[in-house]
């Protein structure tokens, strides 16, 4: 009961929402549309139910004229039922689609709002694979939850509609046994009650381990995509390295554990499906071993065993709903567990950014940016980077060198407002334009254009602008591929891709740039005329680079070094004083 509880809770807590967002006229209006045909479906089968009995009583009594009416009254019925089918399911799917576009739009939202997305990988949570469940999960919840939710309202709905009709025909045709009557009132309810509960009972000690099976395989399937996505996105590195074999064993083992994880679920709905299509079969035959012996007393007609069987099953079918569903609840409850998970990342990422104890980035009127006791740590709380009264002065050209690992990269993540492992303050001028520029900067797949001008619409900047800056930055050859789609990260080499980074800088025209090793992979004369071309397109920014290279010391006014004084690093220039533990 308590995870029935805890199931619903979540389920509630992922649905409501919609039903209360800007298309909540439109949700609830296909919801109340959908559940309308449902109880108009199960009227028919009322309908249905009562034909039988008239219909095989007309046959029994060789009643032609009645058989022909009926047969038309039933091309009647069956005609409401085909349409009523039809247009439920069309007014399901389109509420699905609705539902499923605000859910994907929330949680893109919630996941890429204020860097949620990077704050999740940093905190190590449990919410892998966010694709597959933004792209699949949301799918499964929004089908499962409306199939389950619609089908447990007719079951009940069917159950309150034929439990009188059983129980009117338990009077009718008691229970006879060895030549008696036997008055059990509504003994064919109680029948149908007793076997469904029996069945449920089974089903569930039977097939329970299918959650966590399904939830687990969901898991396996998405890490399997990811490494292959992986494999590709790196596929020059791995002919480089002849890595292929490596790669096929690694690929392999993951795909080890999707196997055999479904053959666990396999030999689980093997048992499930051999107990619930003999409990299926059996079903068919019950009803007519409870009235038979009435029947062969003649204490009813066919007509009247017809309608009972009919009855039996409906009723039987509603008692029955976890039966026939369970393999369909075990995955739905395994897509909630896992959209549960995303929403708690993503709260906890939310959450980490208005921690008190964590680096506090807020505006400032000066014109600079100011450290002020600041501790830049790892995410298990080591110590990293140590700055206590560190200013950048605006439109100053700063160089930080210093050995790998001393977290000069951290540090200019903390100063994006990304990194949020430490305590102190980072006051940046209010409303100042900050851009990151790593070593290997990022570009969406799509057009040339849009992809230079990113974050920005590809219609923010004219194309002869962006032809301009091509040339300027030494890549004359895709000045007139701009509406070419491509692949840009595996299409270009680093070095091109690094010149385009520059190329967005000069679009966006920051106040503060920062580039991380962002030409490295130039030589050095290319890099030297890439500073000389930065300096006299962006005279008004403050520039700040981290390197290891000599040569760029002449490109910058300020020169921050990183030693190691035992245990810790000091970064050392001027009057600053700025530790690292």
């Amino acid at each position: 009961m308590n995870n029935i509880r805890s199931t619903l809770a979540a389920v509630w807590r992922i649905a409501a929402p919609y039903f209360r967002s800007e298309d909540k006229w439109a949700g609830r209006g296909l919801l109340a549309a959908v559940i309308v045909l449902e109880l108009g479906g199960v009227f028919l089968t009322v309908l249905f139910n009562r034909w039988n009995n008239v219909f095989y009583n007309a046959l029994q009594e060789r009643n032609q004229a009645v058989f022909w009416y009926q047969l038309g009254y039933f091309c009647v019925l069956a005609t409401f039922w085909v349409a009523l089918k039809v247009y439920q399911l069309y007014l399901n799917q389109w509420l699905q689609i609705r539902w499923r576009r605000w859910m994907t739009g929330r949680y893109l939202g919630g996941w890429l709002h204020d860097a949620n997305h990077y704050r999740m990988q940093l905190l190590g949570d449990a919410a892998d694979n966010p694709d597959q469940r933004i792209a699949d999960d949301t799918q499964r919840f929004v089908e499962q939850t409306l199939g389950l939710g619609i089908g447990l309202l007719s079951s009940v709905v069917t159950l309150a509609s034929f439990v009188f009709i059983l129980w009117g025909l338990s009077n009718e045709a008691p229970l006879h046994l060895f030549g008696n009557d036997i008055a059990i009132p509504g003994y064919l309810v109680w029948g149908a009650l007793i076997y469904a509960l029996l069945g449920t009972l089974l089903t569930h000690l039977i097939g329970w381990p299918l959650v966590g099976l399904n939830f687990q395989q969901q898991r396996f399937e998405a890490d399997f995509r990811f490494n292959l996505v992986r494999a590709r996105e790196n596929a020059e590195q791995i002919a480089l390295l002849r890595g292929e074999p490596a790669e096929r064993t690694r690929l392999l083992s993951r795909f080890a554990l999707v196997v055999e994880n479904w053959i666990g679920i396999m030999q689980r709905t093997k048992k499930v499906t051999a107990f619930t299509s003999s409990y299926s079969q059996a079903a068919v035959i019950f009803p007519y071993i409870l009235v038979a012996p009435a029947y062969f007393a003649e204490k009813i007609q066919l007509g009247g065993m017809m309608q009972t069987a009919s009855a039996f099953g409906s009723v039987q079918d509603s008692l029955s709903f976890i039966i026939t569903s369970y393999r369909t609840i075990a995955e739905w409850r395994s897509v909630v567990e896992r959209l549960s998970g995303f929403e708690r990342s993503i709260e906890n990422a939310a959450a980490l950014n208005v921690d008190k104890n964590i680096i506090h980035v807020k505006p400032d009127g000066h014109g600079a940016i100011d450290l002020e006791k600041l501790v830049v740590s790892l995410p298990n709380g080591t110590p990293l980077v140590a700055a206590d009264s560190f200013s950048i002065s605006g439109n100053e050209r700063t160089l930080v060198t210093g050995p790998s690992g001393a977290g000069k990269s951290t540090l200019f993540r903390a100063i994006a407002g990304v990194w949020p492992f430490g305590s102190g303050s980072i006051s940046i001028p209010s409303k100042a334009t900050l851009m990151m520029l790593p070593q290997r900067p990022y570009f969406p797949v799509g057009s040339l254009k849009a992809a230079i001008v990113y974050p920005a619409e590809a219609g923010a900047f004219s194309s002869d602008r962006v032809r301009d800056v091509l040339i300027a930055v030494g890549l004359p050859q895709l000045a007139a591929r701009l509406d070419e789609e491509a692949h840009w990260n595996r299409m270009l080499s680093l070095g091109e891709q690094q010149r385009l980074g520059l190329a967005r800088a000069f679009l966006h025209e920051p106040q503060y740039l920062f580039l991380d090793e962002a030409t490295a992979s130039l030589d050095e004369a290319s890099e030297a005329a890439l500073y000389k071309l930065i300096e006299k397109k962006l005279p008004a920014t403050t520039i700040v680079s981290i390197g290891h290279r000599s040569t760029l010391e002449a490109f910058h006014q300020r020169n921050v070094v990183l030693n190691r004084d035992g245990d810790r690093f000091e970064l050392q220039n001027r009057k600053e004083d700025v530790k690292v533990p």
